[in-house]
């Protein structure tokens, strides 16, 4: 009885409009954990914040994508233009978050920077 009570606490959380969306971590969290996981090498796979880390990175990338496709089904002029595909390592991602001053990162989001090297990377 009490893992259906907590499973249905968990799914009532997860469903909340107060649970954050991958990508909405900010910066000043964000970028400590990725470089600690960065320093470990090989062994990061084993840390918790692999999954934390891959998430939001993940998370901004699928709306991103998202964005580009309503963009043009809506006729809008794209956010950006990427090509079909494409690729980024994890060192371009995290030389354009560190251009963020430590003032604005905890305002910004990993999303919000995600989208600002899309455009900067693939201008239309």
């Amino acid at each position: 009885m009490r893992y259906v009570a907590l499973a249905v606490l968990s799914a009532s959380l997860a469903a909340s409009p107060l649970a954050a969306k991958a990508g909405d971590m900010s910066l000043a969290v964000f970028m400590p954990k990725a470089e600690a996981l960065m320093a470990k090498g090989p062994l990061a796979v084993m840390s918790s914040d692999m999954g934390i880390v891959k998430g939001e990175v993940e998370g901004a990338a699928k709306t991103y994508r998202a964005r580009i496709t309503s963009d043009k089904k809506a006729g809008k002029a794209p956010h950006s233009c990427p090509p079909k595909k494409g690729a980024m390592d994890s060192g371009e991602l995290m030389k354009h978050f560190s251009t963020y001053p430590v003032s604005r990162r905890s305002s910004t989001t990993v999303r919000m920077a995600f989208f600002d090297l899309m455009k900067k990377k693939y201008p239309c």
